[in-house]
């Protein structure tokens, strides 16, 4: 371990939210409000940025990436680089929403009972995951 970074006291750092790169912020922050029951913020939606709240405040956010291109995990050519988990309780019945509002199922070799993935309508691997 580093001892010289010991000495300085840590400052004040909390996480604050995730931002998605995307080409469409509008489409794609529907899509997470929809999924996840969250609301739009009005204050935050523009063409090239948008933010959704949950009703304690939880956020998400997504951000106009006119060059962005959707990861084709699980090949390795354009890494997934990260995902969002989200606990469900009916895996059946949030597999069918998240596909009512365009996810698409992306099946995996590590898939297991408990869990199933899905691209979301940029491309972004998500998963649902059964609450236990």
């Amino acid at each position: 371990m580093d001892n010289s970074r010991s000495e300085a006291a840590r400052p004040a750092i909390r996480f604050g939210a995730t931002v998605l790169d995307t080409p469409d912020p509008k489409r794609l922050s529907r899509f997470y409000a929809e999924l996840l029951g969250w609301a739009v913020d009005p204050d935050d939606d523009s063409d090239d940025w948008v933010t959704i709240r949950s009703a304690d405040g939880a956020q998400l956010m997504f951000q106009l990436a006119t060059a962005f291109r959707p990861p084709t995990w699980p090949d390795a050519e354009i890494p997934q680089q990260f995902h969002v988990d989200l606990m469900v309780d009916d895996l059946d019945a949030a597999q069918t929403y998240a596909e009512s509002l365009g996810a698409v199922r992306r099946r995996a070799e590590s898939e297991g009972e408990h869990f199933r993935v899905f691209l979301d309508p940029s491309g972004h691997p998500f998963c649902l995951c059964q609450s236990s």
